[in-house]
This record gives structure tokens, sequence and C-alpha cells, in this order.
């Protein structure tokens, strides 16, 4: 028997953004935003993310740039699952300069505000060698 779409979908959702984040969510969900839940399950994660032409991280990275660039709040939780995608917290930065360029300085400076707070591990870098080498 095939995996149905709900299924692969809550597979693809609990393997990028962790099953504690989605056994929380499917705790909250009430008869107002079952449909909802639902439908996001179906389509971004059964559908969107399952399809195999871009990789996890790829789709990570996407993501980001797109949620960062309109300032939505679920960029922080697209923050903690890129770690599961693979992405590296450097590569991060490199997609909210993108983000600051092209959609703004104000969007890129929140993003990068999230992103701190997700890898508070590149804290501890030397700052002042990164400015000097640009």
């Amino acid at each position: 028997m095939t995996e149905s779409r709900y299924e692969a979908g809550m597979n693809v959702r609990k393997e990028v953004l962790g099953s504690e984040h989605v056994e929380r969510s499917l705790a909250n969900t009430t008869d107002l935003d079952a449909d909802f839940q639902r439908f996001i399950t179906e389509t971004a994660w059964g559908f969107l993310w399952a399809r195999p032409d871009l990789d996890r991280r790829t789709r990570s990275l996407v993501t980001i740039a797109i949620l960062a660039a309109l300032g939505r709040e679920e960029l922080a939780l697209h923050l903690h699952g890129s770690r599961n995608c693979g992405v590296d917290p450097h590569e991060v930065a490199e997609v909210l300069l993108h983000v600051g360029i092209y959609a703004g300085v104000p969007a890129a400076n929140a993003a990068f505000a999230l992103a701190k707070k997700e890898f508070p591990e590149t804290a501890t870098q030397d700052v002042k060698q990164a400015q000097e080498d640009v």
C-alpha cells in the first residue's frame, strides 16, 4: 500500500521541523483549524517539500529567504528546522545578505536578529577578523 499524501507530509514535516513541534501543533488543533492543518500537511509538506527536484537543504534555504523577505513569524521555526536539513548558519547568513539587497535592510535586520538567537554558537567567532576580511 502506498503512503497517503497526508502520511508523507507528516513524515517530512516531522523530519524538518521536529516531532516535538509537530506533535505540539497537532495537540493545539481545534475544530476551527483542523482542515487548515490537514491542508498544510498534505500540500506544503506532502506535495511541495516531498518533490524530488530540490533537496531539503535547498528548500530550507529558499523558505528562509521567502519568510525573511516577507517578515513572517514562521521564520524562527524554519531557522530551527534548517539544522535538520543540513544547513550551516553561515549559509543562512549568505541568504539573509541577499534578502537585505533584494527585499530591504529592515527585513534582513529582523531576520538576522532571529538567526542570532537560533545559532548562538556563531557569537563566539572572531567578528573583527571577519570584518577585516571583507
